[in-house]
């Protein structure tokens, strides 16, 4: 059913990795997805994969207080050595704290420029630079929303079940990940549109805040991928996964133990195409509309 509109869809969806290294010297990655919007390098992802940015920005703050106050107490004649180790083991360190951090949008010297979020709507756009226009030869369109029908058949793509591994050459300053575990092909997974989700209006008063859920969960990997029908077209792009409780709480023994389970039905929740659309209408980023 999705075999066509996989291949239009994988045209224009690309991983993203996100690199940290901690101040424990531990280095964890982790895979999203975004989509290329347009010839001009203009993607559109989840605002939320950017989060672990904003935190490093906290981090260095909270490590460039530790550096002034770990300097003052050396610098300190007052205290001798003994005394220098004994308050400079008083300072607060944490090993989480995020030493380095990095974007790696599909590929390798391209920096996303001119960013814009609506964090309300989890929605992020932004200009990768340099772009290449040659590699991409299809551009997403997105649903009117008029058009939209509960019970309609879509299909969500991203890049779940990678296992990334990366270090941190100290010497050039970045990261460098295993090209073989660079995913290449996003996974799909098909669910029916079930309701829109509102959430009321942006404190600006500019946007409605509509989310579209559909039947099956996003996939870890899949947030900023598209969901999309059987012709190709985006209605909404993954965002996050909700956990209805079913109320039902059936007991089972394990190791001699009862114990009760508690049912869930995982859906997926996608930023809808009418608010996907009204933003980038507003900061006059082009795209193709399927109307």
């Amino acid at each position: 059913m999705f075999a066509n509109a996989y291949e239009i869809a994988r045209k224009f969806t690309m991983p993203v990795i996100i690199s940290l290294r901690y101040y424990s010297g531990k280095v964890n990655c982790s895979c999203g997805a975004f989509i290329v919007l347009n010839d001009e390098g203009w993607i559109l992802t989840t605002a939320h994969i950017f989060n672990s940015y904003l935190q490093y920005g906290q981090h260095k703050k909270q490590m460039q207080k530790y550096e002034e106050e770990k300097k003052a107490i050396m610098e300190n004649p007052g205290y001798d050595q003994k005394q220098k180790k004994k308050r400079i083991a008083h300072l607060k360190i944490y090993p989480g704290w995020i030493l380095n951090h990095s974007f790696w949008w599909g590929m390798d010297g391209a920096i996303l420029d001119n960013i814009k979020i609506l964090k309300e709507g989890d929605i992020m756009v932004g200009q990768l630079k340099p772009f290449d226009k040659t590699k991409f030869r299809e551009y997403p369109r997105f649903m009117n929303p008029v058009n939209m029908k509960i019970a309609t058949s879509l299909c969500k793509l991203g890049y779940p079940f990678h296992r990334i591994e990366a270090h941190f050459d100290e010497d050039k300053h970045r990261f460098e990940i295993k090209k073989e575990m660079i995913p290449t092909y996003p996974y799909p997974i098909e669910g029916i549109y079930t309701r829109e989700l509102f959430k009321g209006i942006t404190e600006d008063g500019k946007y409605r805040m509509s989310f579209l859920e559909t039947s099956t969960p996003g996939l870890m990997g899949q947030s900023g991928g598209p969901i999309f029908d059987t012709n190709g077209v985006v209605w909404a792009v993954q965002s996050r996964t909700l956990h209805h409780p079913l109320g039902f709480s059936p007991k089972i023994v394990t190791n001699g133990k009862e114990i009760v389970e508690n049912q869930f039905l995982n859906v997926g929740v996608g930023i809808h195409s009418g608010l996907i659309r009204q933003f980038l209408k507003n900061n006059d980023i082009k795209f193709e509309s399927a109307d």
